[in-house]
């Protein structure tokens, strides 16, 4: 068995790892947004919808092969959604 659960896992890796490899969710998910945008030509995708996005993508994996990780990164992706929420908020006061 895992020594921690799903939430604990993905909370783990979105407060630590994760943020120090890629910067807050805001900051990386905005430059994703930016690229996805340019790359359909269309405007930029804000970064709550990328975060969203993602877990479509992990959503997809997990119906092809359910494993774990897919999982653990459903729930990170929903951290990081929350996370850009929250700084969007933050932002505009």
């Amino acid at each position: 068995m895992f020594s921690e659960t799903i939430l604990e896992e993905a909370n783990r890796l979105v407060d630590g790892p994760r943020q120090d490899a890629y910067g807050h969710p805001i900051d990386d998910f905005s430059r994703t947004g930016r690229i996805w945008g340019a790359m359909l030509g269309v405007a930029d995708i804000p970064p709550r919808t990328v975060a969203l996005m993602m877990v479509a993508v992990k959503l997809s994996r997990e119906m092809n092969r359910p494993g774990r990780d897919n999982l653990v990164d459903i729930a990170g992706y929903a951290r990081t959604a929350e996370m850009v929420t929250a700084e969007e908020l933050r932002r505009t006061k």
